[in-house]
């Protein structure tokens, strides 16, 4: 547990030396989250990033014994609301940094990809949260509205690891509930971040892929689904120098053949049929109607065999298994939606009304995320992600019986220094017996000096 009078000594063993090897602290030094009294910035991180692995959230904490503790309520939902903040600038520091350091770890030959895609933030039962709109879930089966946000997230992944690089919580002008408030400053990051909001996805996502480019993030490939393969989005992502690999869909778009527009059932039919090569049916060589060139590759519907997918690529030098095979790693990207929501409590942990606490604490999950994603990658061992989460859970409720003991044994050991010879033996002895019938891992966690003698 973090303490109030040792902010130093705030995390875990194994927090501890991922917060120092990523350099957590000079990441928000830079992004400008620092303040010049009262509880620091780093410490109010490190506060709200712990809850997680406690199983606590901020109300519960301030309600239990140790309530006096820790900051007051205020202190955080300052911290988390604050408008100047910049979130964007923190979580692209942190995921460069991490993503050179697994860079180091990577085969040079392995493709390293972005990958697009968005995800339905819940709000159903708010109210007044500001920028809260009516949008449609086009993921889920019910094909439901819902009350919330679009959030927009940009990754990166090398096949084994994969980073959130980017993100943007999406509300609407057409279908908005609420506005952007009238006392946030127009010169402030937090304004900028409700402007973008207001965008359309197809909008953002250039500046979102040339953020990540200059700052070093290194990759070939954007991958995304149906909803983003647009034409004019994918013209502008090859103009930034990275090849395009995604879903299409039948829509109105068109492909040109030998001077004609054909759409994608027609090009299906021109294509040539592929031999033995198992789950491909047809690939084709052809020209959007915005003059890229490309390669479609039909592969067949493994949930409905009689239907046909679609996958398009603009490195048309790319073979047709090496485009599925690439065009697979974008599933890494709806694992770390399924890893934030279900176990990092993105959306639940705080019920904020202020658009930059939404911001703050999506940016704080994510970086929860990028520390498990780079634990995970420097084990040798087969642990999943949802394991580590759990590993550090255990970690965290240990920290406080086990820093007990040790505090108890060596507040005896002073005592013990004040007190005359022959009480002094007497209570050694009587130590000494009670350490040799304690269970081996709770010795552990004993000071050395005791367990020797």
């Amino acid at each position: 547990m973090i303490d109030q009078k040792s902010q130093h000594n705030q995390l875990p063993k194994e927090l501890d030396s991922v917060f120092s090897e990523l350099e957590m602290n000079k990441h928000l030094r830079q992004a400008g989250i620092k303040k010049s009294f009262g509880f620091s910035c780093a410490y109010l991180f490190q506060l709200v990033f712990s809850l997680i692995f406690q199983h606590r959230n901020w109300f519960s904490l301030l309600d239990s014994k140790k309530a006096d503790k820790y900051p007051g309520k205020d202190a955080v939902y300052r911290f988390l609301n604050q408008s100047t903040f910049n979130w964007r600038r923190f979580l692209l520091l942190l995921s460069s940094h991490t993503i050179q350091k697994v860079t180091r770890l990577t085969d040079k030959k392995r493709p390293k990809v972005f990958i697009l895609d968005d995800s339905a933030y819940d709000r159903n039962r708010s109210k007044k949260v500001e920028l809260l709109a009516r949008c449609f879930d086009h993921a889920s089966l019910k094909m439901r509205f819902y009350k919330g946000f679009r959030m927009l997230a940009l990754g990166w992944s090398d096949g084994c690891t994969f980073m959130p690089i980017d993100f943007s919580l999406l509300s609407s002008k057409k279908s908005q509930i609420n506005g952007i408030s009238s006392q946030i400053d127009k010169r402030t990051c937090g304004y900028k971040r409700r402007e973008n909001a207001l965008q359309s996805a197809p909008e953002q996502i250039p500046d979102m892929i040339a953020r990540a480019l200059a700052n070093g993030v290194d990759a070939s490939y954007v991958l995304m689904d149906s909803w983003f393969t647009l034409p004019p989005l994918v013209k502008a992502i090859v103009e930034q120098g990275l090849d395009v690999i995604g879903m299409v869909k039948e829509t109105k778009q068109r492909y040109i053949v030998n001077g004609n527009p054909v759409s994608l059932k027609q090009l299906y039919r021109m294509a040539q049929p592929v031999q033995r090569k198992k789950g491909v049916l047809r690939s084709i060589h052809t020209v959007m109607a915005n003059g890229t060139p490309v390669k479609v590759v039909f592969i067949r519907n493994r949930n409905k065999r009689s239907e046909w997918l679609a996958i398009l690529s603009t490195d048309c030098s790319l073979t047709d298994q090496e485009i599925i095979r690439i065009y697979g790693m974008r599933w890494d990207i709806e694992v770390f939606f399924k890893t934030a929501k279900s176990l990092l409590k993105l959306e639940k942990e705080f019920q904020s009304r202020s658009y930059d606490a939404l911001i703050s604490h999506t940016t704080i999950v994510f970086a929860r995320f990028i520390v498990l994603a780079w634990q995970n990658r420097c084990h040798t061992d087969q642990r999943t992600l949802g394991g580590l989460f759990y590993e550090l859970c255990d970690e965290v409720n240990e920290l406080d019986w086990a820093v007990a003991l040790q505090q108890l044994i060596e507040l005896l050991q002073d005592a013990l220094k004040q007190t005359n010879k022959r009480i002094k033996k007497l209570i050694q002895s009587q130590l000494e017996q009670w350490v040799t019938g304690l269970p081996s891992y709770i010795k552990a966690y004993l000071p050395i000096s005791l367990c020797e003698s």
